[in-house]
C-alpha cells in the first residue's frame, strides 16, 4: 500500500495545474518567512527576560514588531487559514489591527537606536503613528470599510517612509561627509532603505498603481537581519560596559579597603573590635583612628549620605581630612569643626554624619562629640541599664560656620561602649520593622559577658537574622560598628 502511494505521488503532482503549484510554492515561502520571524522574535524576547543585566527595551520592541509581522503574514495565507474554523472577516479584522498598529513598536525601536538629534523629529512621527493606530482600531470597530482604511494606511506608510528617509539623509548631511556615523545607524539605514523599496512596491500595489505579488516580506527579512545585528550588538556592547564597570568597582573596593585601618591600635587596658559590612562593592561608611600615644586614642566613625561610588569618594576625602586633625586629637569638638571646614564646598548633594571619641586611659575619661550621628551607647559595670550619650551638632559639609561641643565621661574597668552607623538600628525585616535602638541597648546589656570580638560578631548575626538577609533579600544599608572594652590588662583583637 505504501509503495503504491509513493508511486502515485508523481502522478498526483502531474495532475496539479502549474498555477496551483506556483501558488502553493508562494504560500510555503511566506509561511517559512513567518516561522523564521517568529523564531527571531522569541529569541529577542527571551534575551530580554533571561539576560537580566542587559534589559534593553529595544529587544521587546524588536520582538513585538517581528511577531506582529509574522502573524499578519500567516493570516494572509489561505493554506494557514484553512487550519482554523473561523470566518474570513476574522482574518481581515486581524490583518487590519496589525497593519495599523505595527508601526508603533517599530517607531519605538527606531526612536531608541536613533541619535539625540533625530529623536527630536521622530518623537512627532511616533506620536502620529500612535494616533493613527488608535483611530484605525476604533474606525474598524465602528464599521468603517476596511478597503478605505487600507488606502488611508497606504498613504500614512508611504508618508512615514518618505519623511524618515528625508531626516536620515538630512542628519547625514548635517554631520558632514567626514563624520564617522554610528555603526548601528549605518546598518539600520541600509536595511531600512532596502525594506522601504519593497514597502513602496507593496503600497503602490495596494493603491492598484502596479500589479504582481507582494514581495514586501523579503525586504522585511533583510531589514530584520539588520535589526538583529543591532540588537545583538547592543547586548554585547552593554555587557562589555557592565564587565568594565564591574572591574572598576572591584578596583574601587580594593582601594576603599586599603584606606580603612588594617589593624586595631594596641593600648594596654583597651580592647577594640571593628566590623565593617558594606551594602555594595563600595560604601559611604568610614572609620579611622588617631593614635596619640600608648594611653590616648581618637576614634572617628562617619556615614556619608547615599551609597556606591559617590559616597565612597567622599569617604576617601574624609580619610585625608581626618589625618590633618592629629594636632588637636584630644579635642573632639575641634576635630569635627576641622573636618566640617575641610569638607564644606566640596560637594552639593551629600553630607556626612560623624562621631568622634577620644579615649584617655591615663585619666580614665572619654571625650565625645558628634555631628548629626546616632548616639554613643555605654554599658557600665556599675549599672544595669545602657546609657545613650548624644552630643550632636550639624552634619559635616553643609555649613562652614557650624560649631560643635563635647562631653566628658568617666569610665572604669569592665565598661563597654558601642560606636556605630545608622545601618545597625535601621536594619528592617520584611514587615518594615526596624531593629531599633532599643534592641541595640538590650543586646548590649544582655551580652556584656561576651568577649569583644565575639560580641561584635553576634550583634551582626542578630541583625542579619532579624532582617532575614539571604540570597533573595539583600542588605539595605552599610553597617559599621566598633566595640570598646576597658580592661585592666591589654588583650588586643579584631
Amino acid at each position: 500500500m505504501l509503495a503504491l502511494s509513493l508511486t502515485a505521488l508523481p502522478l498526483f503532482a502531474q495532475t496539479v495545474p502549474p498555477a496551483v503549484r506556483a501558488e502553493l510554492r508562494w504560500e510555503f515561502l511566506n509561511v517559512a518567512a513567518a516561522i523564521a520571524l517568529f523564531s527571531i522574535a522569541l529569541v529577542a524576547i527571551a534575551l530580554f527576560f533571561f539576560r537580566r543585566k542587559t534589559r534593553d527595551l529595544t529587544l521587546i520592541y524588536f520582538g513585538l514588531f517581528c511577531s506582529m509581522y509574522a502573524i499578519r503574514l500567516l493570516g494572509d495565507m489561505r493554506l494557514f487559514r484553512a487550519l482554523f474554523d473561523v470566518p474570513r472577516t476574522f482574518w481581515e479584522q486581524l490583518n487590519w489591527i496589525i497593519t495599523c498598529t505595527i508601526l508603533v513598536p517599530f517607531g519605538f525601536f527606531f526612536y531608541h537606536v536613533s541619535s539625540a538629534y533625530l529623536r527630536r523629529f521622530f518623537r512627532w512621527i511616533l506620536a502620529a503613528q500612535t494616533v493613527f493606530a488608535v483611530f484605525g482600531v476604533f474606525a474598524a470597530a465602528l464599521g468603517f470599510r476596511l478597503a478605505k482604511l487600507h488606502i488611508a494606511n497606504n498613504f500614512v506608510v508611504l508618508t512615514t517612509c518618505i519623511v524618515t528617509v528625508f531626516f536620515l539623509i538630512f542628519d547625514r548631511w548635517r554631520q558632514g561627509p567626514n563624520s564617522s556615523a554610528n555603526q548601528e545607524m549605518r546598518v539600520f539605514t541600509a536595511g531600512l532603505m532596502v525594506w522601504f523599496l519593497f514597502i513602496a512596491q507593496a503600497n503602490l500595489r495596494g493603491l492598484q498603481l502596479i500589479s504582481g505579488n507582494n514581495w514586501e516580506f523579503l525586504g522585511f527579512l533583510v531589514f530584520v537581519g539588520g535589526l538583529g545585528y543591532i540588537s545583538g550588538y547592543r547586548i554585547f556592547a552593554n555587557e562589555e560596559r557592565l564587565l568594565a564597570i564591574s572591574k572598576e568597582l572591584d578596583i574601587a573596593r580594593r582601594i576603599q579597603s586599603s584606606i580603612l585601618p588594617q589593624c586595631v591600635p594596641a593600648l594596654a587596658g583597651l580592647e577594640v573590635a571593628a566590623r565593617y559590612v558594606p551594602m555594595s562593592a563600595v560604601a559611604g561608611d568610614f572609620y579611622d583612628y588617631l593614635l596619640v600615644d600608648e594611653k590616648r586614642l581618637g576614634i572617628l566613625v562617619a556615614d556619608v549620605t547615599g551609597h556606591g561610588v559617590p559616597a565612597a569618594l567622599i569617604a576617601s576625602m574624609l580619610k585625608v581630612a581626618f589625618a590633618g586633625q592629629a594636632s588637636h586629637a584630644h579635642d573632639p569638638a575641634a576635630v569635627l569643626a576641622g573636618l566640617n571646614l575641610a569638607l564644606c564646598g566640596k560637594f552639593e548633594e551629600h553630607f556626612v554624619t560623624a562621631a568622634y571619641l577620644f579615649v584617655d586611659l591615663e585619666n580614665s575619661v572619654l571625650r565625645y562629640s558628634a555631628a548629626g550621628h546616632p548616639p554613643l551607647m555605654l554599658a557600665t559595670r556599675s549599672e544595669e541599664t545602657v546609657r545613650e550619650i548624644e552630643q550632636n551638632g550639624l552634619m559635616l559639609g553643609l555649613f562652614p560656620e557650624a560649631t560643635y561641643s563635647s562631653v566628658e565621661i568617666r569610665i572604669a574597668s569592665g565598661d563597654r561602649c558601642l560606636l556605630y552607623t545608622d545601618g545597625v538600628f535601621e536594619a528592617s525585616n520584611t514587615a518594615r520593622e526596624e531593629f531599633g535602638k532599643s534592641r541595640c541597648k538590650e543586646f548590649l546589656a544582655s551580652r556584656r559577658h561576651l568577649p569583644t570580638a565575639r560580641f561584635a560578631d553576634d550583634l551582626l548575626t542578630s541583625i542579619a537574622a532579624f532582617s532575614g538577609l539571604n540570597s533573595t533579600r539583600a542588605q539595605e544599608d552599610d553597617i559599621t560598628l566598633l566595640v570598646l572594652d576597658f580592661q585592666p590588662a591589654a588583650s588586643n583583637g579584631q
